[in-house]
């Protein structure tokens, strides 16, 4: 039986074939749901890999589409939710995965920019998307949103300062949320990914090479420190989603899961 049969759901950062977003958009359709992709439009090569993204979703017999939405223009989120309604009447899933990397680096070094981008990206964007989908999950009698938060959010990670204030931001607003919108039947949860190879793993794992290792030998470290001693894949931050979005997870809300591993920063 499919958990999620008839529910729409909305996907952002999902046009990176080996991103979280991409793997939860598949996920979340092979479970039943409708899903909309949502990415960057900004030039006709980057609509092309978020609709090749829902085509390939179709493709395997679930049912997505692709909206272009840079999340840092409120006006181009409310017209995404809009168009969705249009299309479907409701919203009940919303994964807020978005994210940027480039609050990352010497912490001296750091520039206006990057904290600017941080900010705008990985807590206004998910903040803006929230306040336009809650009135329509209110209306609706609920629904459940997932924000990304990574164990950034959780705990400290060298020369990242930027990325990793923005995302235990995101951890406070997924609480703050969960206590405001409980009565609305909203849930809130945040998944926070540990070592994940994903295409911001392999950013992740480039600051932290040191001389002479190759990303083979940085990616081989990172899995070390692992318990279950693998760094993570889309996939497994993918099943988490589609657990919080479900029934069966019907009285969780407020939550900071760790998909990481055993990591201890997680524990």
């Amino acid at each position: 039986m499919k958990s999620l049969l008839d529910k729409v759901a909305i996907v952002t950062g999902a046009a990176h074939p080996m991103g979280m977003g991409f793997a939860a958009a598949l996920k979340l359709a092979q479970a039943g749901a409708k899903v909309i992709l949502t990415d960057l439009g900004r030039n006709e090569q980057e609509l092309k890999v978020l609709e090749q993204r829902a085509n390939e979703i179709r493709e395997l017999d679930g049912n997505a589409i692709a909206i272009a939405v840079d999340i840092t223009q409120r006006s181009q989120i409310d017209r995404c939710v809009e168009k969705v309604i249009e299309q479907y009447g409701k919203i009940d899933i919303l994964f807020n995965n978005a994210g940027s990397p480039i609050g990352c680096g010497e912490f001296l070094n750091m520039t206006d920019q990057q904290w600017d981008i941080s900010y705008q990206v990985n807590v206004k964007g998910t903040v803006d998307f929230c306040q336009a989908v809650i009135p329509v999950m209110i209306e609706k009698g609920g629904g459940s949103i997932i924000n990304n938060a990574s164990l950034s959010g959780l705990a400290v990670v060298e020369k990242m300062a930027a990325y990793t204030a923005t995302k235990f931001a995101v951890v406070g607003l997924t609480k703050a949320l969960a206590c405001e919108f409980g009565r609305n039947n909203i849930r809130v949860n945040s998944v926070c990914p540990g070592n994940i190879w994903t295409q911001m793993g392999q950013i992740e794992a480039e600051l932290l090479q040191k001389d002479g290792q190759s990303i083979a030998d940085v990616k081989a470290d990172m899995s070390a420190k692992v318990p279950l001693g693998r760094c993570g894949v889309s996939a497994d931050v993918a099943n988490a989603v589609v657990y919080l979005a479900s029934d069966m997870s019907s009285y969780i809300s407020g939550v900071a899961m760790p998909v990481a591993g055993g990591m201890a920063p997680g524990l």
